[in-house]
């Protein structure tokens, strides 16, 4: 009995004595991967190195811009290094001047339409005795044609369009549907009188009804609907004072306009044009197309 607790208590001490080989074994692989990890960060890839050392010799002392010098030759303030970073692209520039000058090109060509087209409503009027009553401009907005509305187009407080001005109304249709590349607007304007009838009861109503009546006259001349378009402006864009009957009179106009599909080069200077025949008298009383209120 004794015997075999002697031997259970050695097999016990054999079994204590072999445990300590676990931990000792993990702490030798860990110092193993410690020195591995050591050494690995200790070794220099000399290549890339060398690699680093150069770029870093080029970046700050190197000729890096065509044409420039270092920093450290030359303290970053060299002009040649500044003119080569700010020089613009030549093959844009080339396009941009390209694209400018057609764009002149084609201005002038429709002002040179418009002026075409003016000159013939310009004849028109002089053969119908009427150069006192209509002016004819190309102006940057385009071709306009200013018709005071007095004994020519209405009556008073009416928006039928008279005998005498549905004569002058057709030529100049005639002559704007020679061309069909331009819109045509027609905007009517009284002076500041109010009016209140069953009819029109303001002169928004006066204003739109007259340009409609202007409208329609232009398209028995043969203008394409499509092309025209009635705008009542009622007093709002007087060009004379309404304190004087001339100038109420000046104010009471019909205003045909083919804007510009091209617009004009910016330092082009004025482009107006105006009808020679038309007197000094006759400038006087049209004032420029912006609105002028006169004191």
């Amino acid at each position: 009995m004794a015997a075999r607790r002697h031997k259970g208590h050695e097999e016990h001490e054999e079994h204590f004595d072999e445990s300590w080989l676990v931990s000792y074994a993990d702490m030798m692989t860990l110092l193993v991967a410690l020195f591995m990890v050591l050494f690995s960060i200790s070794s220099v890839n000399i290549s890339k190195f060398e690699d680093l050392q150069r770029s870093l010799s080029n970046a700050f002392s190197g000729k890096v811009l065509p044409g420039g010098k270092g920093i450290q030759e030359s303290g970053g303030s060299d002009p040649s290094v500044s003119s080569v970073v700010k020089a613009p692209d030549t093959s844009a520039l080339v396009a941009q001047d390209g694209t400018a000058k057609q764009q002149a090109a084609a201005a002038k060509a429709e002002g040179e339409n418009l002026e075409a087209l003016r000159k013939a409503i310009a004849g028109a009027v002089r053969d119908r005795g009427l150069s006192s009553r209509v002016r004819t401009r190309v102006t940057r907005r385009g071709l306009e044609v200013r018709l005071l509305t007095d004994d020519l187009l209405f009556a008073s407080g009416s928006a039928v369009v008279q005998e005498r001005g549905a004569g002058l109304l057709r030529d100049v249709g005639e002559i704007l549907g020679m061309e069909s590349q331009h819109p045509v607007v027609v905007e009517g304007h009284t002076d500041d009188v109010p009016i209140a009838t069953a009819q029109f009861p303001t002169n928004w109503e006066l204003s739109s009804a007259r340009a409609t009546g202007v409208v329609r006259a232009l398209t028995a001349a043969g203008i394409p609907a499509k092309r025209l378009t009635a705008q009542g402006r009622a007093d709002l864009d007087g060009i004379a004072s309404n304190r004087t009957a001339s100038g109420r009179a000046l104010n009471r106009r019909v205003e045909i306009l083919l804007p510009r599909q091209v617009a004009p080069p910016t330092d082009v200077g004025a482009t107006t044009s105006g009808d020679p025949a038309v007197t000094a008298a006759v400038d006087a009383a049209f004032p420029s197309i912006s609105p002028e209120i006169q004191p």
